[in-house]
């Protein structure tokens, strides 16, 4: 069974009291529900870990070594955390980021995300199916 680390960054804690437009209305627990439902289908292990600290997300980050591979929706870091970049760049496993907005058609600062090159690929605009979608793409980077 391959192991999936995934990380949440400042202010997931609060999904379900956000501005549903863009974040949908279901909580980060109840998203995180869903993921171990089809995780199960998929013969994947999830870790979950969420921090509004930057310092505690490159922390997290660094256990990632111990992973097959890495979901990270790193919030507003996205797109400012040089640090939260440098962490991905280390890990050589597959990394995809997740958005629950599309943050390519959001105010001009969303677009920019510091941290896209140091991932396999990006997810955004499916609300809670981001984290869905991110999760095949995990399994099929991981075959065998």
């Amino acid at each position: 069974m391959k192991k999936i680390l995934v990380i949440n960054g400042p202010n997931l804690n609060m999904l379900g009291k956000r501005k549903e437009v863009h974040y949908g209305s279901l909580t980060l627990d109840i998203i995180n529900a869903k993921m171990i439902t089809l995780a199960k289908e998929l013969d994947l292990s999830l870790t979950f870990y969420q921090s509004n600290v930057e310092g505690d997300l490159v922390s997290t980050i660094h256990t990632g070594m111990d992973f097959d591979g890495l979901m990270i929706n790193a919030g507003a870091y996205t797109h400012y955390s040089y640090a939260i970049a440098d962490a991905l760049e280390i890990l050589d496993i597959p990394k995809i980021e997740v958005h629950l907005s599309n943050i390519h058609a959001r105010e001009s600062f969303r677009s920019n995300s510091v941290i896209a090159s140091s991932c396999t690929g990006q997810i955004s605009g499916f609300k809670e199916n981001s984290y869905i979608l991110a999760l095949y793409a995990l399994k099929n980077l991981l075959k065998d």
